[in-house]
């Protein structure tokens, strides 16, 4: 892989790993129990995709 994929991936990785944080917290901040719940998946999503880029390298 070239340095500048290499770029690439840790850029991914590191919005990945701020939009995983940015759901968390707004899981901890949510009341509703069903918008809690659907911005967990969002952000067990963001981790699933996240391990998919960590994995490239």
């Amino acid at each position: 892989m070239s340095p500048k994929e290499l770029s690439y991936i840790d850029d991914a990785l590191g919005h990945e790993s701020f939009l995983k944080t940015q759901c968390q917290e707004a899981v901890n901040n949510l009341q509703d129990p069903e918008l809690k719940t659907f911005v967990q998946q969002i952000s067990t999503k963001h981790q699933q995709i996240f391990d998919s880029f960590y994995h490239l390298t």
